[in-house]
Parts: structure tokens; sequence; C-alpha cells
């Protein structure tokens, strides 16, 4: 018997095998650990497990990490491996599927909390080097790390001398007798110690001016306070507590500050009251409504039929206009007759999204940014506008910005654009455009999972920066304050707020992992900033198409008073109430608003600001810019605004290019 038949025989007289188990589908992932927290700047590595309907454990899988909420604020890489770069709420997931025949993902989530690092500072306002005796003044303290984050340790307070400065655990001082003492304000690891010296107090009359006043909603008044003694002489550090209420019941709202500026949000009187010590005087207030409401009118339109819109630039002739896609291209639209915009060409690029387009400042040359390219080049496309109608391509500019470019802003022959990849700053000089070349890169000190830079904004040598977790940032790049220049930028300010606070609300609604950051600013001569946060649930909400697959926008404008810049402050506030404050243009004394599916609104910014600005009555106008034959029908998504010539150039996502005009305001008739 030959061995090859003996083998045959064996083989044949072998029990049969069993047939290899057909691959089961993945009925559920774990992900360990499913909760955890870190600090910032810290790492934790993730791991996934498979099992099958029956409960069985699957190696044979492939995973793949992704992170859903919280996307700006850390990263996980291929292995599970997930880095904290900024606060929040971080929800990784991760997608299995078996080896093989092709089979539907299964996911597992896990939830990374990122907590602020250690306090490193505390900060306390008003913080009085003098006191009167017999006189109280409530404190605020915030904790800050190192990195400039809120953090919300409990405050203890405690005085050297409690005799002299009482100290309660609430931060309320009490000057008790004249003398000197040292007040502590102490949250985790930090301190602040200052010293308050406390003077007799010789005061017999206080007064406050103007006495009987009027004004209208959002109209900002400051009231003068004043103490003398016995012999009706001035006394020095005179600081009372400020106070005001409605004088009938059911009144409106009004507010005043410790520095005795009032404003009120609705009409009616106003009691003002100013206390030091056990003495007090009054003030009243009549106030009327703003009754700013003014008429608009659409002088035409032009939709993009499908394509979705994005932003808008006006070419300095005034009559040729370029609108940038969400999508490979942009437009060209003359606008010469702005009831009849229409069509001239169009620039075609490798992009997944065309998030921004620019002129120079003399209308000859220009960039367009890429996102999402196939061959993964991305960066910038230089562009020729010497035939405004027909804009051609002549350059780009891939080399240190390969991930990927949202924003740029032209000024005085350098591009100022947005790296995606590491979050900074990249400026790039096209003074010849056909050669251009990066000559500097900014950044914040921030781990780069969690820096991200979205918008610039160049005037008068100074570039203000929108820096999602790290708020504004303002650089002198050719200003002189700073001795900065576009090679070499140069730190003027920053201004950091609690983005996870301020928006609780929206996780509330949507979940922890909400997407929400510093998104856009303008600043406004030495005295104002507009900055702009965009935000969005974690989980796309009913109600509307919401913006290009992110849900229903929220985010709030804030006014930040930078007249001080080593003590910037938010001073006021606008927060629409059906969309977001996506990209704003301001004008004269009025701000232009893309407010996303509230559409365009317009703002009364005219002068001193303070408080709440919707809630005043300070909008003139608000245009839906849905349409029925829209991208999304009936839905707006309105993504910014420009102001030239008495017209409002409004891009909406949805509808293509709006133009309106704001009519004169109307006078009452005899």
């Amino acid at each position: 018997m030959t061995s090859s038949l003996l083998l045959a025989l064996l083989a044949v007289q072998q029990p049969a095998q069993p047939p290899a188990p057909l691959p089961q589908p993945v009925a559920r992932v774990e992900v360990r650990p499913a909760e955890y927290a870190l600090k910032v700047g810290d790492t934790v590595r993730l791991a996934a497990t498979a099992y099958d309907s029956a409960g069985r454990r699957l190696d044979s899988v492939s995973v793949r990490w992704f992170m859903g909420g919280g996307r700006f604020e850390g990263r996980v890489d291929s292995t599970g491996l997930v880095s904290a770069g900024a606060t929040g709420t971080l929800n990784v997931a991760a997608a299995v599927v078996l080896q093989g025949p092709p089979n539907r993902p299964a996911l597992g989530f896990a939830r990374v909390t990122v907590l602020a690092l250690p306090a490193e500072r505390v900060v306390v306002t008003p913080q009085p080097a003098r006191m009167l005796a017999g006189t109280s003044l409530v404190l605020d303290a915030t904790p800050i790390s190192v990195n400039g984050d809120r953090r919300y340790d409990p405050v203890t307070w405690s005085s050297s001398r409690p005799g002299v400065v009482e100290a309660s655990a609430t931060g309320r001082l009490t000057a008790r007798a004249p003398g000197q003492a040292s007040i502590t304000a102490s949250a985790g690891g930090a301190t602040l110690t200052w010293r308050v010296v406390v003077g007799p107090n010789s005061v017999t009359r206080i007064g406050v001016a103007p006495g009987d006043t009027t004004a209208r909603t959002g109209d900002v008044l400051r009231f003068r306070f004043a103490a003398t003694d016995a012999a009706r002489r001035a006394v020095a550090d005179p600081r009372p507590e400020w106070s005001v209420a409605p004088v009938s019941q059911g009144g409106g709202t009004a507010t005043i500050d410790g520095d005795g500026v009032f404003v009120a949000n609705d009409a009616g009187t106003y009691r003002i009251v100013a206390a030091l010590g056990a003495r007090s005087a009054e003030a009243i207030v009549r106030v009327e409504a703003r009754n700013a409401t003014r008429m608009v009118s659409i002088v035409g339109r032009l939709p993009l039929k499908n394509f979705e819109a994005a932003e808008l630039w006006l070419h300095p002739d005034g009559k040729h206009a370029y609108i940038s896609t969400i999508g490979d291209r942009i437009y060209a639209i003359d606008i010469s007759d702005p009831a009849k915009p229409f069509l001239t060409d169009s620039v075609v690029v490798d992009a997944r999204v065309v998030n921004d387009v620019m002129t120079t400042e003399d209308g000859k040359f220009g960039v367009m940014t890429r996102e999402g390219a196939s061959n993964r080049k991305n960066g910038i496309v230089i562009l020729s506008f010497e035939d405004p109608a027909h804009p051609k391509p002549i350059a780009e500019f891939t080399e240190t910005v390969t991930g990927g470019v949202h924003s740029t802003y032209v000024y005085r022959g350098h591009i100022y654009l947005t790296d995606d990849a590491t979050g900074s700053m990249r400026v790039i000089d096209i003074r010849d455009p056909y050669h251009p070349k990066q000559v500097a890169r900014w950044q914040v000190e921030r781990p780069e999972a969690g820096r991200t830079l979205h918008d610039i904004d160049v005037r008068d040598g100074l570039a203000t920066l929108s820096y999602w977790n790290d708020g504004l940032v303002i650089l002198d790049v050719g200003n002189g304050m700073k001795g900065g220049s576009p090679e070499n930028p140069q730190l003027v300010l920053q201004y950091k707020y609690d983005l996870n606070a301020l928006y609780r609300n929206v996780e509330l609604a949507g979940g922890p992992g909400f997407i929400r950051g510093t998104h856009t600013s303008w600043r406004v001569g030495t005295r104002y900033v507009f900055v702009g946060d965009e935000v969005f649930p974690a989980r796309q909400q009913g109600g509307g198409a919401g913006v290009i697959g992110l849900g229903r926008a929220y985010g709030r404008l804030h006014v930040v008073d930078i007249s001080d810049l080593a003590n910037p402050k938010e001073v006021a506030w606008f927060e629409p109430e059906d969309g977001g404050s996506h990209n704003v243009w301001v004008a004269g004394d009025t701000l232009y608003l893309g407010d996303y599916q509230g559409g365009l609104r317009i703002i009364d910014i005219s002068g001193e600001l303070k408080g709440d600005l919707l809630a005043q009555g300070r909008e003139y106008a608000h245009v839906h810019t849905g349409d029925q034959d829209g991208n999304v029908p009936n839905t707006a998504n309105a993504w910014g605004a420009i102001y030239r010539d008495g017209l409002i150039y409004v891009p909406d996502i949805n509808s293509g290019l709006w133009v309106v005009r704001l009519e004169p305001r109307q006078t009452a008739i005899p």
C-alpha cells in the first residue's frame, strides 16, 4: 500500500470535522473604562470588547475609534488613546465589525470628562484698598487655573483682624473700626491676600445725581455719588452699595452695578438707592420703550440650486461678489444691479468645503480656502481677480497647512489663516501672489488636542482671533503698541470665559459633549469687540433641519470692553432666541448678524452698551431668509451679512444670496 493510498483511507475513516462557524453579528460593544475623568493635557487608553448575541466574546474584530461630541476639546487615535485638550465632556465611540464578510458595525461608547488644571490664582472684584468704618461691600472671587480656565473650587475668606475688617463666609467685608487688616481669599491651592485700610467715617450727608431723570430702554446712565462731612467737605473713598427696584409692583427689570451704572430692559419707573453704612440716598429714573423697530425691504435674490452657500465677499469695485460653498467651488456674482444679481463664473477645486473667500484691498488678487481635499493637500488657492467677473487660480499654498484651512483674512499683502491641523495662526506673504510663502506662526499655550483657531479679523495692525476654547485673543501685527509685525506677532490681550457653564441649557437639551466655542469676532475702535459663540447640541433635536447636519444652533454675541487692555470685561450681550450668532458685520452704529435658523438680525449698537441688548429692544429688524424653493424648504440658515452703500448682502446656506435694505426711521405724523 502506498503511503498516498494509506493517507486516503485514513482520511475516509476519520470522523467528519464540524463545519467552520459562520461569522456572528456583533450584538454589543463594551468600552472600558466607560466613564473617566482626567485633567487637561492628560491621556487615557480605552479598550473595546465585542460580544455576539449569545454573550460570547468575539476576537476577530476590527475597531475604529472616533470622537462624537466634544471633538474640539480632545482627540482619540486609532489605538483608543484619548488626549484631553480642553475642559468639557468627550463622547468617544468605538465602531466594531467582524473581519471577513461585510457586517454592520456596532457601537460602544465612553464618556471622558476633562477637568481644569488646579487653581493657580484667585481674582477678586472689587478689591478695595480703603473703606470707611461702618460700611460694607460684597466681593466676588473667581478661581483660575494656570492656563486661564475657570474653576469652581469653594472660596474661603479670612481677615487678619476681624475687629477692623470682618470677612464673612460669603465674601462680604464689613469695616468695623479704623485700622488695617489683611484679607485673604483662598480656593484650592491658590490664595490672594491684600491690605485694607479702614478710615474714620466722618460722613454726615450723602447724595446721588442726577436725582430725577429719564431714559430709554438700553440707555446707559452713570449715577454719581457724593459724601460730605459736617463742614460740607468731600469725604475721600466713599464706596456705596447700589440697588435698583421698580416703583410699582410687577414692574420691569433693570440693573445697576457697583459703580452706579444703570440700564433698564423694560419701560417703567425705577428707584435707585445708594447705601453707605446706615445712610442712603435715592434717585428716580423714568424709562420709556426704545421703539427701535425699522422696516426692511428685499431688494434682490440669487438662489443657489444644489449647493449650500457659505461665506460672501464683495469686490472693492462694488459691482462683483464672490460666494463660497459647502462644496468644491466659489461663484462669481454680478451685483451691479442689486435687484438682479447673476452668476458670471465659478472656480472649482479639489475640496469638500470651500469655507472662505476674500480679495486684497485693491481687488486684484485674493484667496479661497480648502478643506477635505481628496489629495489631502488642502491649504489655500491664490486667485487673480484682475477680471472681477472671472477669477482665475494662479498659485496655491499647502506646505504647512495640509490639514485644511477654515478661515482667512487678507491684510496689506499678507494672508492670516487658521490651520485646522495644529490650531495655529499662519501668516502667508502674498506680496508676490504667484509665490506665496509663510513668514510667521502663532498659537496659544494649549495642548494641541484642544487647540482650535476658528476665525481671524485684522484691522489697524491688530489681529483679532477667535480661539474656540481660549476665547478672544488680540495680536499686534503692525499696530505698534507691542512692537509686533506680520513676521513677529505679539500678544496684546486674551479674554476667556466659561463656555461649559454658559451653555448648560444646551447640554441639558442634547446631553454632555455638546459643540461650543468662540467662533467669530469684530473689533470696533479701541472700545468694543463683538465676540460670537457657535453652539450645537450633542445630539440633533427636532424642529427643523438644523445647520448642515449639526442640529439647531445656539450662541451668544458677547460685547467685550477692551478700553483697559489689562482688564478686558464683558459688558453686554445679544443672544437670539431662535438660532445662534454666526458671522457679524459692523458699520457705524449698526451690527448685522447671521443668525443661522433665525435669518438676518440688525441691531442698534449706538452709545454705551450694557446688559441684555435683545431684552432692551435694540433690534432694528429681523429677516427670515427661508425660501419654499430652497435646498431645505422654508428654513433659514443665514451665514452672515455684509453692508455696503445702504444694502445688506446676506448669504444663506439653504437659499443663496439675499439683498436687503434697512429703511430709514419712521417719523411721527403730527
